[in-house]
């Protein structure tokens, strides 16, 4: 048998054009193929395709694994905090600085959550300061104390005794909201006692006027009440200055407990009749 080896380029050229037009499509092998084997399988690989490309679609939309979500560093209230905010608090000179100083102030867990830091800003000619307890969240989107319809019963309750708010200075005893207004904590209140004293420190107010129990705990007795401490005028000594301090129900108070409207205008009374 002839082989294609000891063909020439030419003899081999015309032997393969023979077998075209004599219409062989395939070379014969040693062994022989099984072209039906082959034919199946390429129809099978043809009917898989579709089925491939579309697992390959969906494993490429894969969504990414959830990331998780960096930890939050929180700093929980402590001795050395509490040291912070003092030295930080005794370092102000005037409102101002304290209110400067107050919001670059990272050493309590409130002021992470919230959106505004309330602080005394100036006092009024009148000299009356008015501090209430801890902000809300109506007075954390406003930036201001006593906002929203608290607000609005505290300015018919100074009308009342013939004053407007311009006529007040107002500010909270902490100068954060807490989280879903919850009650303060004792190592928050602790914090943000040296900002609170120094802001009546500062204002050096002619009358001070407590609003609230948490508002009076902080400023003249942690152990009492307002019904306790209402009815009589105290003093509230910071820094070797003393100060003349009226203690009566917050407006939230009031708006809860409205059977006690009648004690806070006899409050009011005794405001008035101190400005003369």
């Amino acid at each position: 048998m002839t082989t294609a080896s000891a063909l020439t380029a030419r003899e081999a050229a015309a032997l393969l054009s023979f077998y075209a037009d004599a219409g062989v499509d395939a070379m014969l092998e040693d062994e022989a193929t099984d072209l039906t084997r082959l034919a199946a399988e390429k129809a099978e690989a043809a009917r898989a395709e579709p089925e491939q490309r579309a697992a390959a679609k969906t494993k490429a939309r894969a969504p990414d694994p959830p990331r998780t979500a960096p930890a939050v560093q929180t700093t929980i209230p402590d001795d050395k905090a509490v040291s912070d905010a003092g030295f930080a608090a005794e370092s102000a000179r005037s409102l101002a600085e304290l209110a400067e100083i107050v919001q670059g102030f990272t050493g309590c867990n409130l002021k992470q959550n919230a959106r505004s830091t309330i602080l005394l800003e100036e006092m009024p000619e009148s000299g009356i300061l008015m501090v209430c307890g801890f902000p809300t969240g109506e007075d954390d989107k406003a930036g201001a104390a006593l906002s929203g319809p608290a607000g609005g019963l505290f300015e018919r309750m100074l009308a009342a005794i013939g004053l407007s708010r311009a006529d007040v200075g107002v500010t909270t005893a902490l100068p954060w909201r807490t989280p879903g207004d919850r009650a303060p904590t004792a190592s928050e209140a602790q914090i943000c006692q040296p900002f609170l004293e120094r802001q009546i420190a500062l204002a050096e107010p002619k009358l001070l006027v407590t609003l609230g129990n948490f508002a009076c705990r902080m400023t003249i007795d942690p152990n009492k009440t307002v019904f306790d401490l209402r009815g009589s005028w105290h003093r509230k000594e910071i820094g070797g200055q003393s100060f003349e301090t009226l203690v009566t129900f917050s407006p939230s108070e009031l708006l809860a407990a409205p059977k006690n409207k009648k004690e806070a205008w006899l409050d009011l009374q005794a405001l008035r009749a101190r400005l003369g």
